[in-house]
């Protein structure tokens, strides 16, 4: 049996696999972007964590001997986000989600300069 996590902009899912690759359950929970202001897109990571103990809760609670006997955890998480932490890894601000747009300008200054790709790599 295995447990796949999936972190998405919206929601945590939670899903059993056996070994045969065959889905034999599924949980998930919502998530919320805050937009405090407009084109920001932020989230709290404490809500992750929230939302992932209620996804695999609910897999407990529907299939419990199924999630005991989970042998590997595969994990997936939404794009592009910025988390940071200080040096005693607390979070420091909501994470910054891949579709927030508030360096649109400098953004799109890097981007005219040739240089940009050729020095980072970055598309």
């Amino acid at each position: 049996m295995y447990l796949g996590l999936d972190l998405g902009t919206s929601s945590v899912k939670a899903m059993l696999i056996d070994g045969d690759q065959k889905v034999v359950g599924v949980g998930h929970a919502g998530l919320t972007v805050q937009r405090p202001h407009p084109g920001w897109s932020e989230q709290a990571p404490g809500d992750w964590l929230r939302a992932t103990e209620e996804a695999v809760a609910a897999l407990k609670a529907s299939h419990p001997k199924e999630l005991a006997a989970v042998k590997g955890i595969g994990l997936s998480g939404h794009m592009h986000g910025a988390t940071l932490i200080d040096a005693k890894d607390r979070v420091l601000r909501p994470c910054i989600l891949w579709n927030d747009t508030r360096s649109h300008a400098e953004a799109a200054s890097l981007d005219a300069d040739p240089r940009f790709r050729a020095l980072t790599g970055n598309i």
